[in-house]
């Protein structure tokens, strides 16, 4: 069995025991620990700066000179065969490195996409008698709308 199963099957001990249906992750961390399970080791410093460079660089937002709408400037771009992430500012991307790190993005939308169909047409199959839920998955129109919705400053001022 995998770390992550061994970790699922816990976590519903955890809320078989408790009775709780909304977990804390922090309450069943520690009711793991209680069991035996062992604390992870303290992280790498310099893998933690590296994250939080790269949490820096994800919020990096400047404004088109032409339209006035936000865009982020750092785009990360997976290395193949690793878990490596280079990143990339948006202004100096060429186009082949800009449009891997952009499909990589509609790549996560689509896998985001398709869970969360299964996770819906779970819940419905099992719960017949309520009204089906229904997610539309084209955001298109959603999408347009905020494109062209007031800025937060202007609806502000």
């Amino acid at each position: 069995m995998s770390k992550h199963h061994e970790m699922q099957s816990i976590i519903r001990q955890y809320r078989d025991e408790t009775g709780e249906t909304d977990v804390d992750m922090k309450k069943v961390a520690q009711y793991a620990v209680q069991m035996g399970w062992p604390l992870s080791l303290p992280v790498d410093p310099l893998e933690l700066l590296a994250k939080e460079f790269s949490r820096a660089a994800r919020e990096e937002i400047k404004h088109d000179a032409v339209t006035g709408k936000p865009y982020r400037v750092n785009h990360s771009l997976p290395v193949p065969g690793g878990q490596l992430r280079l990143w990339i500012d948006i202004d100096q991307a060429p186009r082949p490195k800009m449009l891997r790190s952009l499909m990589n993005r509609r790549e996560q939308m689509v896998g985001d996409g398709l869970q969360l169909s299964f996770d819906t047409d779970h819940w419905n199959s099992i719960n017949p008698a309520e009204e089906p839920i229904v997610i539309p998955l084209d955001l298109t129109d959603d999408v347009e709308w905020r494109k062209n919705a007031p800025d937060e400053e202007e609806e502000v001022g």
